[in-house]
């Protein structure tokens, strides 16, 4: 089963080549993150070398640079790197360079011992995490203004695809190597040998070419520094913000995944609550789970070739919010495993559709002028609905009570459908991957103005 709906995604892509490769580009963004997650290898190698709990909490704020990542994407954007980018190309000159940096900080940060010098850990990992969040800046960027609009929704399936993958890799594989249990190796090893997942991406981004990033990061001869600052960080927002129902955009952007946000972070606890063993969460989670989201994932492409932008946005978000239906019943039932593997199922395999289908809306919204800026600050604005305004969640289930609650995160999705029938009816929606279509023309005489 795993092969066929592997070989499903992959075969999703068609023709494309440039579209596989963004598997292996979207593989190696995760394992830098995966070594800092709070619930995996970091918090296991403090815990390993005998530091006390409280001090492993400050893990979690290790995803930091990840919320944050849009205050520097416009240096991603528009500072040409000496040597490399007449060499190589804007995207490919900062990918090779994060790159480079991470690989050097990952072995560091292994051969940092926590145990007797804490703080030096916690420096590395600060680091490891700034240039993994500038590594996604930077192959979003790349993903986007290098595939066309019919491959731009495969490559955002294979954006879903390589992330999972290289979760799973990067959060089991550096423990597994480190571990009595596993190679043995230790964490200072194990941590460098991580740092070479880094690597497929080099040789694909020399396979896959420049791309089509729009040429207007130098700053132009007897430009002053206030204009030059102008046009690299106002610009972008100040485009954004000029469009025709921008501001309604970006409020369906905050709401549309809240009622989907505040259900994902409650079902561990009502698993918990229920009474199932770790083993059935983590056998229906790992088995039927991952791969119905990955049998989501492969399904996008050809969801949004089949009914458009605006249709899909539309349906997927209706099968994400109505498979909470499936937790309604769960805990109407109790502890049932045959229940617990269809309402997760349901659930992974809409949210893959959905993922995918939202992704390369946003990614379409983007201007190529632009891209990098302004695809980290929808993202980033997104994640502000899936964090800050699903977090009531947990007085919402107390007060509520379960039933009550998956109630609740159906009718919390009702605003962001209402909004994107209302953005869908103005036009603000279009059929076709791209929302955005850039006028470089004028975008070139904005920067000769300065």
């Amino acid at each position: 089963m795993g092969v066929c709906l592997v070989c499903l995604c992959v075969g999703s892509i068609g023709s494309s080549s440039s579209s596989f490769f963004f598997f292996f580009f979207l593989m190696i963004r995760r394992p830098p993150r995966s070594t800092l997650s709070s619930s995996s290898a970091a918090s296991v190698c403090i815990r390993d070398r005998g530091i006390d709990k409280t001090a492993i909490g400050f893990a979690i704020g290790l995803t930091t640079p990840y919320t944050l990542k849009f205050l520097w994407a416009p240096a991603v954007d528009k500072l040409s790197i000496p040597i490399l980018t007449p060499l190589f190309g804007q995207r490919r000159s900062w990918l090779f360079l994060i790159q480079g940096l991470l690989f050097a900080s990952l072995w560091q940060l292994g051969a940092s011992n926590p145990a007797n010098h804490l703080g030096v850990f916690a420096v590395w990992a600060i680091i490891v995490a700034f240039l993994s969040a500038t590594q996604d800046i930077v192959i979003d960027a790349y993903r986007i203004e290098i595939l066309s609009d019919d491959e731009l929704p495969h490559g955002t399936a294979m954006n879903q695809f390589g992330y999972r993958t290289g979760n799973l890799i990067a959060g089991i594989g550096t423990i597994w190597l480190a571990s009595n249990e596993g190679m043995s190796y230790g964490w200072a090893l194990a941590y460098g040998l991580t740092g070479f997942c880094v690597l497929p991406a080099a040789v694909g981004a020399l396979y896959a070419g420049p791309g089509n990033f729009v040429e207007r990061h130098v700053r132009l001869a007897g430009q002053s520094f206030g204009g030059w600052v102008k046009q690299t960080v106002a610009n972008p927002f100040r485009e954004f913000l000029s469009r025709d129902g921008a501001l309604l955009i970006l409020l369906f952007v905050l709401v549309y995944k809240v009622g989907d946000a505040m259900g994902q972070g409650m079902l561990n606890p009502m698993i918990v609550e229920l009474g199932f063993t770790d083993t059935e969460f983590i056998t229906v989670n790992k088995l039927v789970g991952f791969w119905a989201l990955i049998a989501g994932t492969a399904v996008g492409a050809p969801f949004i070739a089949w009914l458009g932008m605006g249709r899909a946005l539309l349906l997927s978000g209706l099968m994400m919010m109505l498979s909470n239906v499936l937790f309604m019943l769960l805990a109407v039932v109790g502890h049932d495993p045959m229940m617990l593997g269809i309402a997760v199922g349901t659930e992974n395999f809409t949210s893959g559709i959905g993922l995918t289908v939202f992704v390369t809306y946003l990614s379409g919204l983007s201007n190529l002028a632009y891209t990098a800026t302004q695809f980290a600050l929808l993202t980033s604005f997104a994640a502000v609905g899936r964090t800050w305004l699903a977090a009531p969640a947990g007085l919402l289930a107390n007060g509520l009570g379960w039933v009550g609650f998956w109630g609740f995160t159906i009718i919390a999705a009702i605003p962001g459908m209402l909004l994107l029938w209302v953005l869908w009816r103005r036009g603000f929606i279009v059929s076709s991957v791209r929302q955005s279509e850039p006028d470089l023309s004028q975008s070139t005489r904005g920067s000769n103005d300065q």
